[in-house]
């Protein structure tokens, strides 16, 4: 081969080369403009809908107005808070039969409890029946608990008759017999500037000549309690009523959703559960310190609700849901947040977000000096769920819920 057939070779050798080549340049090049069409397509649509969403949220009147606060760091829950699965030693009682038992009585035997559907109702064995009816029908729905009435907070008086704290319709005195109900006071009216909105619990002395009891908010009804808790707003009060002279005073002010309330064995003062921040305030309603307030106990590891006597002289506190230390507690993390909590109910109805409250049901004695002495749990409240109240009677708690259809006994001879 001489030299110019070899340069006839190498230039013909050179086509099959570029030739080779081109397909894959092509393929490359189509893939990247595809891409870059596919990206643009994407980010258009996403833009589409996104847009409007954006504008809908800004747009929006949040329907709170929610103020920042600082709740401590929750403690850890060891010693006497020390997660157990007591709670779930429990019996369910009349299921299916009564809806939102929220508070319970007893006269002997007999527990009385109002429900979700506006009843007092008595438990007799296991019969239920209808000691009277506080508001008036259709009942059911969230339109229609104003009128329909949703009794709360019940107490026995010194006399045999039952108070009850009705949400709406104020606080009345029953005649568990003939089921007679005389309303003391009203609901909704103007107290010293603020409407009784959310009357919650009450407690009565042991002569009968005085109540006492929560008026939750006065800008938001029981109905609204997620809003309640999320605005976090301190209007909510602690009411005397005296029922000789039939006046309506004012007692304390200014606090963050005020729930349960007892009165302790002086009739000096009352504690009262403020549930927003985790702790149990002592209010003076009598004697010199009348007036004052102090701190019974602080930064409880849940959210208190009801308040009740314990047989050792102690109180059982009730706890539907839980600060966890070692963990992460959701309205800890947004009491500094209050954008992120006008955001959330321009997006979110009341009923979506309570399936995101985390159920865990914690029931506490404490004693004097803020001393917890024992607890009863149930993980994701898988036994006894939303409890709202501990009523000890003959040796068992019987435990009330806001919302759950029964009530759960539990045997303390077990526990």
């Amino acid at each position: 081969m001489n030299e110019t057939d070899g340069l006839r070779l190498r230039r013909s050798n050179r086509p099959q080369i570029i030739t080779d080549e081109l397909p894959d340049r092509r393929h490359k090049s189509s893939g990247t403009y595809s891409g870059k069409v596919f990206k643009v397509t994407f980010l258009s649509l996403g833009c589409f809908l996104l847009l409007p969403l954006l504008v809908i949220i800004l747009i929006l009147e949040s329907p709170i107005h929610p103020e920042a606060f600082s709740l401590k760091e929750p403690p850890l829950m060891q010693g006497c808070w020390e997660p157990n699965l007591k709670l779930r030693e429990a019996e369910r009682m009349f299921e299916d039969q009564v809806i939102g038992p929220e508070s319970i009585a007893n006269i002997g035997d007999v527990l009385f409890s109002g429900t979700a559907d506006g009843k007092i109702v008595k438990f007799v064995g296991r019969r239920i029946h209808t000691v009277t009816k506080l508001g008036k029908p259709p009942c059911g729905s969230r339109e229609e608990e104003p009128n329909c009435g949703r009794p709360l907070g019940i107490r026995l008086g010194p006399n045999g008759t039952l108070f009850v704290a009705d949400a709406y319709l104020g606080v009345f005195e029953v005649n568990p017999t003939t089921g007679e109900a005389t309303r003391l006071v009203a609901g909704g009216q103007v107290v010293a500037g603020r409407q009784l909105s959310f009357i919650n619990d009450l407690a009565v002395t042991q002569d009968g000549k005085k109540l006492y009891f929560t008026s939750s908010s006065s800008r938001w009804q029981r109905r609204d309690y997620m809003h309640l808790i999320m605005e976090a707003t301190a209007d909510g009060r602690v009411l005397e009523y005296n029922i000789e002279t039939r006046e309506l005073s004012v007692v304390m002010e200014n606090l963050r959703f005020p729930n349960g309330i007892q009165l302790l064995p002086d009739e000096e003062s009352v504690l009262v559960a403020e549930t927003t921040m985790a702790r149990i305030r002592r209010v003076h309603v009598a004697g010199l310190n009348k007036g004052g307030m102090e701190t019974f106990i602080d930064n409880l590891p849940g959210f208190p609700d009801n308040i009740r006597p314990s047989s050792s002289g102690g109180y059982w506190v009730a706890m539907s849901a839980v600060r966890p230390n070692p963990g992460f507690s959701m309205l800890d993390f947004l009491s500094q947040r209050p954008w992120i909590k006008k955001l959330i109910f321009k997006l979110f109805s009341q009923e979506v977000l309570m399936k995101f409250v985390p159920r865990y049901s914690l029931v506490a004695e404490v004693h004097d000096g803020g001393i917890c002495t024992r607890s009863f749990h149930d993980p994701n409240g898988l036994v006894a769920a939303y409890v709202s109240e501990a009523h000890e009677h003959d040796g068992s708690l019987y435990i009330g819920s806001f919302r759950s259809p029964y009530i759960a006994r539990l045997d303390l001879n077990r526990v």
